[in-house]
C-alpha cells in the first residue's frame, strides 16, 4: 500500500481585486486600513471614510469591465498551468497545489492557509506574484501572511520558504518582450519603428521609497534586459500609475507623460504594463480607457497597450521554472529579502514565519516601533 504524499503548497500572493459590486467597498475598506502602504491621520477614522467615499466611483469603473475584477480568474489560470508543469519538472517534490492569498479582496490569508491545513500541505512556498519587490506589496503581503497563521494559531504547520523577486528573470524577460512585439504589430508598419514605449508600473508614496525601497531600481533592472533584448530599437520612458490617496507619489505619473510626449512630437505611443502580470482594472479601465481617452484629446495619432501576460504559455513556463530554481537552491529566501530598508520601522519585515530550514536574516530590533 502506497502512502499519498503531502501536496507542495505554492501561495501566489498579490494585491487581488473585488469580483462583484458588493466586494468593492471590503477591498478599498482594507486597502485604506493598510499601513504598509498608506499613513493617513486618524486612519481607523479617515480610512474607513475613504473607503466609503471612494466606493460609487470605483463601482461604476468595474461595471465598464463586466462588474469586477479579471484578477482572480487569471491568477487561477496561471497557478494551474505552473503546476502542472512543476509535477513534471519536478516529481520529488510533485504533487504541486497553488493557492491564492490575495492581500485586499477574497480569497484573502486565512482562505489559502484552511485549505492547504484541509489538503495536509507541509512543505509551503509563498510565491510573490509582484515581479518586483517593494515593502508596500510583497511586503506586505509575506507580512500579513504571517500574521493570519498567528490569528489561526498555525504557526509551525507549515514548513515555508519564500520567492520574494524575480526581476530579471530570463522566462519573464522573455514573455514582457513577447508582448512588446505584439503590441507593437497593432502599429501601421511604415510607423511602427517611430513608437515609443511607454514603461508604466504602479506608483508608490514617495515616503516609502525615501526610506530606501528597492522596487526602482528593479523596475529599472527589467527594462533594460526587455530593451537589450530588442536590441533598443524603439525610444522608451517609464512613468508611474495608480495613485490612491491624499499622499506624494514617485513619479512621473502616466498620464503626465501621455499629455507630454505630443508636444515633444512623438505621435505613436505603446504603454507596456511592466510591474502587472494580469489583466486588472489599472490595465483594463486606468490604461486601456482613462488614458486612452486622454491620449485621443492630447492629439496621439496611434495609442495602444502590449497586451498583459495573463495565461501565455512562456509566462506560465517562466513561474514554473522561478519555483523550480527556487526548490533546487534550496533557499529559504533570497538574500536581498534579508536587506532591510535603512529607514525600516517595521519589526516584522522581512521575517519568514517556521522556515523549512535556518535563516538568518538581519537582526529585528524589539525597540523599534510598529
Amino acid at each position: 500500500m502506497t502512502t499519498k504524499k503531502s501536496p507542495t503548497g505554492i501561495v501566489l500572493l498579490n494585491l487581488g481585486g473585488p469580483a462583484t459590486q458588493d466586494e468593492v467597498q471590503p477591498f478599498l475598506m482594507r486597502l485604506f486600513a493598510d499601513r504598509e502602504i498608506i499613513q493617513l491621520p486618524w486612519q481607523s477614522v479617515f480610512g474607513p471614510f475613504l473607503a466609503k467615499r471612494r466606493t460609487p466611483k470605483v463601482q461604476k469603473l468595474y461595471q465598464t469591465i463586466g462588474g469586477g475584477s479579471p484578477i482572480k480568474m487569471w491568477t487561477q489560470k496561471q497557478g494551474d498551468g505552473m503546476v502542472r508543469l512543476l509535477d513534471t519538472l519536478s516529481p520529488e517534490t510533485a504533487p504541486h497545489k497553488a493557492y491564492i492569498a490575495f492581500r485586499y479582496a477574497a480569497p484573502l490569508s486565512e482562505d489559502a492557509l484552511q485549505a492547504m491545513r484541509n489538503d495536509g500541505v507541509q512543505r509551503a512556498i509563498a510565491f510573490t506574484q509582484y515581479p518586483h519587490f517593494s515593502c508596500a506589496t510583497t511586503g506586505s503581503s509575506l507580512n500579513e501572511l504571517w500574521r493570519a497563521l498567528d490569528r489561526l494559531g498555525m504557526q509551525d504547520a507549515f514548513a515555508w520558504s519564500v520567492i520574494d523577486r524575480w526581476p530579471t528573470h530570463a522566462g519573464f524577460i522573455q514573455a514582457m518582450v513577447k508582448k512588446i512585439e505584439e503590441g507593437l504589430a497593432s502599429f501601421p508598419e511604415e510607423e511602427r519603428e517611430q513608437v515609443v514605449l511607454l514603461f508604466s508600473a504602479h506608483s508608490l508614496p514617495l515616503r516609502i521609497v525615501d526610506r530606501g525601497d528597492p522596487y526602482p531600481e528593479e523596475i529599472a533592472e527589467t527594462i533594460h534586459l526587455v530593451m537589450r533584448s530588442i536590441q533598443y530599437r524603439h525610444r522608451y520612458l517609464l512613468s508611474y500609475q495608480s495613485e490612491v490617496g491624499p499622499v506624494r507619489w514617485l513619479g512621473p505619473s502616466t498620464e503626465k507623460m501621455i499629455r507630454a510626449l505630443p508636444e515633444k512630437g512623438y505621435r505613436h505611443v505603446l504603454v507596456v504594463p511592466i510591474a502587472f502580470t494580469s489583466d486588472h482594472i489599472e490595465t483594463l479601465v486606468e490604461i486601456d480607457q482613462e488614458y486612452g481617452e486622454l491620449a485621443h484629446q492630447c492629439g496621439l495619432t496611434h495609442f495602444h497597450r502590449a497586451p498583459a501576460l495573463n495565461d501565455d504559455p512562456l509566462f506560465i513556463e517562466a513561474m514554473a521554472d522561478i519555483v523550480l530554481q527556487h526548490l533546487q537552491k534550496q533557499e529559504v529566501a533570497s538574500l536581498q529579502y534579508s536587506m532591510r530598508c535603512p529607514g525600516c520601522t517595521n519589526p516584522r519585515c522581512r521575517q519568514v514565519t517556521h522556515p523549512f530550514q535556518p535563516y538568518q536574516g538581519i537582526p529585528q530590533p524589539k525597540t523599534l516601533p510598529r
